[in-house]
């Protein structure tokens, strides 16, 4: 038994000893991990980034290829990115990604910081001037120039004279992150500077002849074909490329990646902000319901959430909530259209608002806002109109409702007998002498004992 057990253990040792090179990605080479961003540089991307840097550097890959196609993103999440980018100790190389993609704004400072940066052909980068992040006033005309598009004025601090400070020091800003990426790299600083202060772009030959990026590569094997024996330096210190016959693992999105997507998606956001008020406003006022409840806490959660990663206007998270509110407090005491009218105009600024900038993707749609504030309005004063037509309508309950009515003589009387009205007796009061089965008119209530007339020829006045 224990001779049975020693030989199948040593042809399990055997068999994981074949094994080990290939669970080790095919050999000496090592391999390669494989990260994709093809839209806008948020939270999400940001997260997914970090984890697979982080993941491949703890797996011992050899190399990690960010193919990129971006027209920019969060500046707050690009600085994360290019952060884990700079510390990571295997060489990332940030590769814009198939043909006819494009690194732009947010994407050419990640490109910019890499360890290597390469293009496909028919690729572009560059327009990496910040996005305002509040309204200005336009800048003043300047003055016409002598010299040509390109050439810079001397002493020139600014592209944007007389402009508003806090525009100068975001583009200064940028322009020196910029510059300290490309000197870290030793890439074109100049055009690195001209590409912030006047959003120009390169194709992927231009941005090679200029010294921008280190290679144009047809796909991912010419890539790593091109690589092989290049010698790189990271945090892990200075190393030389083996990727002649590399393998590649790809690192895709995982739940955690996608839902974040999603959620900090700024329309998803807005409409999960919507849901988590009314689910709160509608167990307010239906007790006990229980379920609009859960649901609008749950909801208002996920937009807490996205929103403290998004950049927010807070003043109009307040106006969308003042909206609302004006909005409800038209149905319950109704203004004649003034809180209504007040409750959509403050809802429809608010979400014009709400996020605080003009990156392509992170903008609340437009049509989405247009339509939620019809149907408010629309529904606003439709209750309205009901609310009219009920205050002209004919009392139809109550004693109110009897004035008008027409009732018969149960008796003969004098002054005081009984009528029938609804099918109910009643005590009445006259003036005239009444026969039974007169048809009488009902003009006053005393109490319990109703004031009638005998009707005019037998006509209803």
């Amino acid at each position: 038994m224990t001779r049975q057990f020693v030989t199948v253990l040593s042809v399990l040792s055997v068999i994981w000893a074949c094994l080990l090179p290939a669970t080790t990605h095919s050999g000496e080479a090592g391999y390669a991990v494989v990260l994709e961003v093809s839209d806008a540089i948020g939270p999400a991307t940001s997260d997914y980034i970090q984890r697979g840097i982080d993941a491949a550097n703890a797996d011992g890959a050899q190399l990690i290829i960010l193919t990129l196609d971006t027209p920019g993103g969060l500046d707050a999440s690009m600085r994360d990115i290019i952060k884990a980018i700079l510390a990571s100790p295997a060489p990332v190389a940030t590769f814009v990604f198939p043909s006819g993609s494009h690194a732009a704004s947010a994407g050419t400072y990640i490109l910019y910081a890499s360890h290597i940066a390469a293009m496909a052909p028919a690729t572009n980068l560059g327009s990496a001037t910040p996005v305002s992040l509040m309204p200005t006033a336009p800048a003043p005309k300047s003055k016409p120039a002598d010299s040509e598009d390109g050439d810079k004025s001397e002493g020139e601090a600014s592209p944007f004279p007389g402009g508003p400070a806090m525009e100068r020091k975001v583009i200064n800003d940028a322009v020196a992150y910029i510059q300290s990426l490309a000197e870290l790299r030793n890439r074109n600083a100049e055009w690195a500077e001209r590409a912030v202060r006047e959003a120009v772009s390169l194709s992927a030959e231009a941005a090679l002849e200029q010294g921008v990026i280190d290679l144009v590569a047809v796909n991912i094997p010419d890539l790593l074909a091109q690589l092989d024996g290049r010698e790189i330096t990271t945090e892990g210190g200075a190393r030389t490329l083996a990727t002649q016959g590399m393998a590649l693992q790809r690192i895709e999105a995982d739940w955690r990646t996608r839902l974040l997507s999603v959620i900090t998606n700024p329309t998803v956001a807005y409409l999960l902000l919507l849901m988590g008020i009314y689910g709160l406003i509608f167990e307010g006022y239906n007790p006990g319901a229980i379920v609009p409840g859960v649901v609008g806490a749950i909801c208002l959660l996920l937009a807490a959430f996205a929103l403290q990663v998004l950049p927010v206007n807070y003043a109009g998270l307040a106006l969308i909530g003042l909206g609302i509110l004006l909005m409800i407090a038209e149905i319950f005491a109704p203004s004649f259209g003034a809180l209504g009218i007040g409750g959509v105009a403050a809802f429809v600024i608010g979400s014009v608002i709400l996020i605080d900038t003009d990156v392509p993707g992170y903008q609340v749609s437009r049509s989405l806002i247009g339509a939620l504030a019809t149907v408010g309005a629309g529904l606003l004063f439709a209750i309205m109109a009901v609310a009219i037509k009920a205050r002209r309508a004919p009392v139809v309950s109550g004693i109110e409702q009897m004035l008008g009515e027409i009732a018969e003589a149960a008796e003969d009387f004098q002054a005081e007998g009984l009528v029938d009205v609804h099918s109910e007796t009643w005590n009445a009061k006259t003036h005239k002498p009444v026969r039974q089965g007169d048809r009488l008119r009902v003009v006053g209530v005393e109490g319990l004992t109703l004031l009638v007339e005998p009707e005019r020829n037998g006509e209803q006045s």
